[in-house]
Parts: structure tokens; sequence; C-alpha cells
């Protein structure tokens, strides 16, 4: 038996005992090192994930999709090579046989698995799990499990830069102090794009050099090459729309709990192009090779890592004691309750 945080109802979780996985063909187990909780584990916990009320989702779920570890051994049809590499994994798992699958879309294939979000393969947040081969990433040697548990958010951001399609000395403002918002500023500053920040939590972004960090009173009246929402407020998608400049990109990654409006007419009349992103599977191999180049360092994020036992307090919204100024909580399923 190992351990694992189940989600069990709305507002509850525990550690429980359960079975060790075994490799299914084409399979591969890991030693899980590091989880990284997410806001869609917060929505999970909570019973406001959308997922839930669709279902796709249900009690009793086991979380968890951003991660490392070292795989410890293999099923058939994979190859021994993979056993004792360190690695992160694609959270979204098409079925491989349909037509965006075959188009290079798993990422919206109706049929697809979402690690430890949608029913049928459960999360990292376990000591050890069964993951797809072929959704496997192995991380450098100078990608430690810190970062390497931050490429999933980090393979989002990315793909916002991207969507955002700017030159070097372009401005892009960033809605959103968060993890994705702090971590597509990491990577558009690294592209050579003048990067600004509106937030409410300011003083952390610009410990990370950024500057250009705002708040709704303060924003300056510029022109805004892009735009990225990476917020869950409801008016945000509409403010992003009405600052972009005509003839350019909003990019749209936050959801916020309830419906947002934007008026279409906005868009036609200023010839917006809007980019929605779900999930980071285009973007994992280019965060990891910014990270192992040293582009980005994604750790300062970090504020905390705690043990499994800590995770469904984490989830409920408390913030370890100690923790530093970022946004992002760790979770060490082998850390034993109590130690570090």
């Amino acid at each position: 038996m190992m351990r694992a945080l189940v989600l069990t109802a709305p507002g509850k979780a525990e550690v429980r005992e359960v079975p060790v996985p075994v490799a299914a063909p084409g399979q591969v187990i890991v030693d899980v090192e590091r989880v990284g909780v997410c806001g869609t584990d917060v929505e999970l916990f909570t019973g406001e994930m959308s997922y839930l009320h669709s279902g796709v989702s249900s009690y009793p779920l086991r979380p968890g999709h951003e991660w490392s570890g070292t795989v410890r051994s293999v099923g058939a049809g994979v190859g021994e090579s993979w056993i004792g590499r360190r690695v992160t994994g694609d959270t979204m798992i098409g079925c491989g046989g349909c037509r965006r699958c075959l188009a290079g879309r798993h990422h919206v294939c109706p049929e697809r698995h979402e690690l430890g979000i949608r029913d049928g393969l459960p999360g990292a947040l376990a000591e050890r799990m069964a993951f797809p081969a072929a959704y496997l990433h192995p991380l450098p040697d100078s990608v430690d499990a810190v970062a390497g548990a931050m490429v999933e958010p980090a393979g989002n951001a990315q793909r916002c830069v991207d969507a955002a399609d700017l030159a070097a000395g372009e401005r892009l403002l960033i809605l959103g102090t968060g993890t994705i918002g702090l971590l597509t500023a990491m990577l558009a500053r690294a592209r050579g794009l003048e990067v600004h920040l509106l937030g409410q939590e300011l003083e952390f972004a610009r410990s990370l050099g950024f500057a250009q960090s705002w708040d709704a009173a303060s924003l300056p009246t510029l022109s805004w090459d892009a735009v990225v929402d990476a917020t869950n407020a409801p008016s945000m998608p509409g403010l992003a729309m009405s600052l972009v400049e005509p003839g350019r990109r909003v990019v749209y990654i936050g959801l916020s709990g309830t419906p947002s409006m934007i008026d279409t007419r906005d868009a036609v009349l200023k010839d917006v192009t809007t980019v929605g992103i779900l999930g980071a599977s285009a973007g994992l191999a280019d965060a990891i090779a910014a990270f192992a180049a040293g582009s980005i360092d994604p750790r300062p994020l970090v504020a905390a890592t705690v043990g499994l036992e800590e995770a469904a307090a984490v989830l409920s919204g408390s913030r370890p004691p100690g923790a530093g100024p970022g946004p992002k909580i760790q979770i060490n399923p082998r850390i034993a309750y109590g130690r570090r």
C-alpha cells in the first residue's frame, strides 16, 4: 500500500492508504517527488470545478497534474531505458486515434483523460503513480525537481507568449500576477518583449524585476500590442478587449467562476484576434528548454514545500507557516508528516 490524497466530497480530503499501482502496457510507474497545487485542484476540492457538474469528474478523486519524479518500472511495450530517468508529463492524455489526436490536437480530444482532473487517471498527489510513457517528458540534469513540477504551468505560459505573436521590443500587458501571469511575464521578458503587469499584489512581481507592474488606478495609457488575461475575474476579458491595440491579439487563459462578457462588436470593429489556451501540451518542450538553458528560473515562485498530510489545508486556502512570498505551494508526497 502507499499514501495518496483523496478528495471525497466538496471541501473534504484525506490521506488514504491505496494500492500501489502496477504498470499496464504502455505505462510507467513514477516515484513522485514534487507536485504543484493549482487553482484547478482548489476548484476540485471546493466542488466548483465545472467538470464535477458536467459529469466527467466525480468523487472520490485523486488530484495532482503539475509534477516531477523518477521512473522506477515500466510496463509491456515500454523501453527499459526510461527506468531511473527524471521526468514530468503532459496533463492531457488523448485517445490517440480520433481526428483531433491524429492532427496533433490531443489536448482537445473528446475522450481525453486529464491527469488528476477528469475520471480515469489518478493524479500525482501520491507516493507513486502510473503514467502513459507516450506522454512523458525527460528532465535535463539542470532542471531540479522543484522546477520540474513547474513545467506544466510554464507550458501554459509558453503557449500564451506564443499566441501573443509579438516581436522583440513590442509591448505586452499581462492581467494577473499569479503563477501563470508571472511565468508568462518571465518567458516574455526572455524573448525581449516589453512586459507590463496589471494586478493587485504587486510587491512580489516587482521583486522579480517587473518594475512596470500596475494596479487599476496607476495603469498608464499606452498602446498594448497584445494582452494576456490570466485572471479569474469576470470583468477582465472585456477589459483586455478594450485595452488591446486594433489589429492585434488578446490571449485568454484565465477562467472566471461566473460567465464573463465580451462584446464581439469590439472584436470586429477593432479587427482583434482572440486566442483561448487550454492546456500546456504544445508548450512543454519549450518550457523545459527555457528552464534548462537558465533563461528563466521558476523556483522563486514556490513559496513553500509541504508534506502530503498538509495538502488538504493548502487546498482549503491555508498558507503554510513560514511560506515565502511566491504564489505556488508544492507538495512532496514522500515527506513524513511533521518533517522537512
